[in-house]
């Protein structure tokens, strides 16, 4: 295992690109050198102010420029706004000898191969001999850029390829060059995946390595198909979008939010410099796109791609279409399959395929011609771009956000069903294949023991994927190692006296089965465990309570029942806190209501850093009604220390919920009061994260965890705090910021976390909060503007605000 460590990096370039790179190391903790080159002119500001180009802030400016427009753009590239401040920058001129200091540096400037070789000539001058030196090139051959450089250069030399925007994509694609040391691929593949969190794929060194060449050809492919199919964008992006498992943005509204220009420099590439692949006629430029790039429909950045945001006469913001046959914009159009229809009642996307390639009506000719050409084409790049099939499926999945990979599509439809689809296309399976189903492996892919075998090409057998040890993949090991199971939820025995409670309800509400789900996991662990963990691999730990539930309660006036459901839940976040056994929540994706309540009364919260956690029920017109008003009330006393003022400590806590704030990273959920520092942590990678919880969870239960005591000293406020509250409410509406409804729904709130009308500060019991706060949610469910508002969250998703 080496030993080398990353405690400071050079970036070198400050683009998009390397910017998005810089603050992602910032993320992980890394001290970042930012540097980029020297102004040739002066801009009319700094002529205003009788700048020079001597002054360091016109030295400087590119890269403060590049990286303050990085910071501020949507998605946020950092994962709490203090973490810029792990950002220093400079220019090459003036700071490139502080170069000598860091551990790795990385070039992410101008893809021009004669530029790139200029700036290692210089860094070379500088670098400290041993230091990491890499490349985040989109296709430049590698083996070109480090010629002429010392041995020692050459052997520390790489590409490493990251996706934008780094922090959300996942592919870590790394490309040696001829003399790479075989050490530095080692631990840049396995310092991606434990400290940037990625997907680390050792790719070959050929044109786009392994992600760009499949996506930009599955791209290619459906330009070119859309028109023989006689397909408008509406309808290819409703095919090729979350049914398949792939991002709402699908094709055409993703090609607009990347950029036409940058998909046609990659296709151009990969056109140039492949002339022997097999569909080199597929990265040739349909007609459309030669006219959208002379007329600037790049996408986002011109204001118009293949969809085009436009103002109509009554003012109103609409999204109009490109018609691919006039090239004129449109009104948008419904996109509807029957075909698609079938799939609605399939939750799991792997069991869809084979239903798509089956139908008769046009959407499934374009499942079958676009799976054919894909299932064909990536068996020919086996082993051109890499050896291991299931290399290019952690690509796609990793770098485009597909849910599975093109041989795990092609494992889910059938090997022979696969062929068979080609064969009709006229298109044939590389030899491989044959030989794979002829040496008796029916399947790309086996699970065995909880691991994940992928078939081997040249020993023609099934072969464990290296790297898994790290990981507990559910998937893997739900049959085998089920200890008790309801139509809500897995429970999992994941070893060493740990068990896992796994929701199985649709987005993971938290509903009736949840709850007693949750309840006979703490039982069994109880009585024979050592710990329980609550996670999940979907993708969101929960978006919240059941409120289908809750809406037929309250609308059918069933409040007995409603309040028993509610008690229910309050009763099984307690159990959660006060069991005999440690618990430990893995919040990931959305944990929102509910699923927030359940983290912040586990014993301990292992979460990704990718988790979007709130307390959100102002939305819906209701508190948070399982424990989570209580438990902001209790962290905001928690929280007093000498000398602050309560009640403003306590406001803080009562805005989290009345703003309903929602983090949009698990370290600025720290800010909010929902995870607690010095108790809870953050892992990166979230392939990880269940066995970290796991290892968190035995390590409580090894250390003698002891079953806490109920709290019974928590600090309200009374009258104090509830006049403070109701005079803000009372402002807030009258000044029209708040509506009627939401007055109400704040008073209540008010009197839950000010522990009611109390004559002076008083010390309450949990118990008691939980009483005040399941009477509000109550008396709130009789509201008419409250059914209202679930009714609408049922039908948009959306929240209203009335």
């Amino acid at each position: 295992m080496s030993k080398r460590r990353i405690k400071k990096i050079a970036i070198i370039g400050s683009g998009i690109m390397g910017s998005g790179i810089a603050c992602h190391f910032a993320n992980i903790g890394v001290d970042v050198l930012l540097l980029d080159i020297v102004p040739r002119d002066l801009n009319d500001k700094e002529k205003a102010k009788g700048l020079t180009l001597e002054d360091k802030i016109v030295r400087n400016r590119l890269v403060n420029d590049a990286l303050t427009a990085s910071i501020k753009s949507k998605p946020a590239p950092l994962y709490h706004s203090s973490f810029k401040n792990r950002i220093t920058t400079g220019n090459l001129e003036d700071d490139i000898a502080k170069v000598k200091d860091v551990d790795w540096i990385m070039e992410v400037v101008v893809e021009r191969l004669d530029i790139k070789q200029q700036v290692f000539e210089k860094l070379e001058k500088h670098r400290t001999p041993g230091t990491l030196i890499t490349s985040n090139t989109s296709g430049i051959p590698i083996k070109f850029m480090s010629e002429g450089r010392s041995d020692d250069f050459q052997k520390h030399f790489c590409g490493t390829h990251f996706f934008n925007p780094a922090r959300y994509l996942k592919l870590f694609e790394i490309i040696p060059g001829p003399k790479t040391d075989a050490s530095v691929l080692e631990f840049l593949n396995g310092y991606g995946e434990q400290f940037l969190g990625k997907t680390s794929v050792i790719a070959k060194d050929t044109p786009a390595f392994i992600g760009n060449r499949i996506g930009i050809f599955s791209i290619m492919s459906l330009f070119h198909a859309v028109k023989d199919l006689g397909l408008t964008i509406e309808e290819v992006d409703k095919l090729s979008g979350p049914v398949i498992g792939r991002p709402k943005s699908a094709t055409f509204r993703t090609v607009d939010v990347v950029g036409l220009d940058t998909l046609v420099h990659v296709a151009n590439g990969i056109r140039e410099n492949c002339p022997n692949d097999e569909r080199h006629e597929l990265f040739q430029l349909p007609d459309f796109i030669n006219t959208m790039m002379e007329n600037k429909w790049l996408g986002s950045k011109t204001g118009q791609g293949f969809y085009k945001k436009h103002l109509s006469k009554d003012g109103k913001k609409e999204i109009l279409s490109l018609d691919l046959n006039t090239l004129d914009y449109r009104e948008k159009q419904r996109a509807k399959f029957a075909t698609l229809e079938l799939t609605k009642t399939i939750d799991k996307v792997a069991d869809r395929f084979k239903v798509l390639v089956k139908g008769k009506d046009k959407a499934s000719e374009f499942y079958r011609k676009s799976f054919a050409a894909l299932f064909a084409y990536v068996s020919n790049r086996i082993p051109e771009i890499s050896d291991d099939l299931y290399k290019i499926d952690d690509a796609m999945k990793a770098g485009f956000g597909w849910e599975h990979g093109p041989f795990q599509i092609w494992d889910a439809i059938g090997v022979e069903k696969g062929i068979e689809i080609m064969k009709a296309e006229g298109l044939e399976p590389n030899n491989w294949v044959n030989e794979m189903l002829a040496s008796g492996s029916a399947s790309f892919y086996t699970v065995n023991d909880g691991a994940t075998y992928a078939y081997d090409i040249p020993k023609k057998a099934q072969a464990k994927i290296p790297g898994q040890d790290s990981f507990i993949i559910l998937d893997n090991i739900r049959k085998s190692n089920e200890v008790f199971k309801n139509s809500g939820v897995v429970v999992e025995d994941l070893g060493d006296g740990i068990l896992n409670v796994e929701f199985q309800s649709k987005m993971n509400t938290i509903g009736g089965d949840v709850l007693a789900g949750l309840n006979k996991a703490i039982d069994i662990a109880e009585k024979d465990f050592a710990g329980l963990v609550v996670g999940n691999q979907a993708a969101n730990f929960s978006v919240g309570a059941n409120i289908g539930m809750i809406f037929m309660m309250a609308a059918e006036q069933e409040y007995d029942e409603l309040n028993m459901a509610i008690k229910y839940f309050q009763d099984s976040m307690m159990r959660m806190r006060y069991s005999s056994i440690p618990t430990v929540a893995a919040p990931h994706g959305m944990a929102l209501g509910g699923g927030c309540e359940l983290s912040m009364h586990a014993d301990k919260v292992v979460a990704a850093a990718e988790t979007y956690i709130g307390l959100v029920e102002f939305g819906v017109g209701v508190i948070p009604g399982g424990g989570g008003s209580k438990e902001m009330a209790l962290r905001a006393q928690d929280t007093f220390r000498k000398g602050d003022v309560e009640l403003n400590v306590l406001q803080e806590y009562f805005l989290t919920i009345g703003m309903a704030k929602v983090a949009t990273s698990a370290y600025e959920a720290y800010d909010l009061g929902i995870l607690q520092k010095g108790k809870d942590i953050v892992v990166v990678n979230k392939d990880r994260q269940i066995a970290t919880a796991k290892a968190h969870a035995k390590l409580m239960a090894d250390a003698g965890y002891t079953q806490p005591v109920k709290r019974k000293d928590v600090k309200v406020l009374g009258k104090q705090a509830l006049g403070m509250f109701l005079v803000g409410t009372d402002a807030m509406e009258a000044s029209h910021y708040i509506s009627e409804h939401d007055h109400k729904i704040a008073n209540k709130l008010a009197y839950v976390m000010a522990g009611g009308d109390l004559s002076e500060p008083t010390l309450v019991s949990e118990q008691y909060l939980l009483d005040l706060e399941r009477e509000a949610f109550l008396s709130l469910c009789t509201e008419r503007k409250t059914l209202e508002r679930i009714q609408h969250m049922l039908k948009t998703g959306k929240p209203l605000r009335n």
